[in-house]
């Protein structure tokens, strides 16, 4: 008698919990968005630790300010495609890879979460900057973060897990 050993799809190849996770995470970035909005002042930082500072201030572009001299239209069009192409992903991807579904969750939140600020401001709001005495990385916000971790776990995965032989 053999013995069939079928993978557990991961909590995220299934519609209901990664819907959850990606409203929650935008509703996160959201209430983060706004704390930031009403509370620091534009454009003046905000020490928390060495090298890292709070200095809100309003992107018109897409992530990390690239783009930002296009028509803010394309940009919604651009982040609506960018989405729909990360849901075909998902959708294409073997239930058992949890590391990229994971990733896709993170993207299409981080997405969504700078849509609804474009919407709703016309502008991103960005919060985050690293920085040096000579040197600072663009301003970003938490939305960004789950865009590029989410990036990182589809690489990830693609060079962790083994691939399955296509017969």
């Amino acid at each position: 008698m053999t013995e069939q050993t079928h993978a557990r799809p991961a909590l995220f190849s299934r519609p209901a919990p990664i819907l959850f996770f990606i409203v929650v995470a935008v509703l996160i970035d959201q209430v983060v968005k706004i704390t930031v909005d009403h509370t620091l002042p534009l454009q003046e930082a905000v020490p928390v630790i060495p090298m890292l500072a709070l200095y809100r201030t309003y992107n018109l572009g897409v992530a990390f300010s690239m783009l930002s001299g296009m028509d803010g239209w394309f940009i919604v069009g651009m982040r609506l495609v960018i989405v729909a192409f990360v849901i075909w992903l998902w959708h294409r991807t073997a239930k058992d890879r949890w590391i990229a579904h994971l990733g896709y969750a993170l993207i299409i939140a981080g997405a969504i979460g700078n849509l609804v600020d474009r919407f709703a401001y016309g502008h991103v709001i960005d919060y985050i900057l690293f920085y040096t005495e000579s040197w600072s990385f663009a301003v970003f916000n938490l939305a960004d973060s789950f865009i590029t971790i989410g990036a990182g776990c589809v690489i990830l995965d693609e060079l962790l897990l083994p691939k399955k032989a296509s017969r």
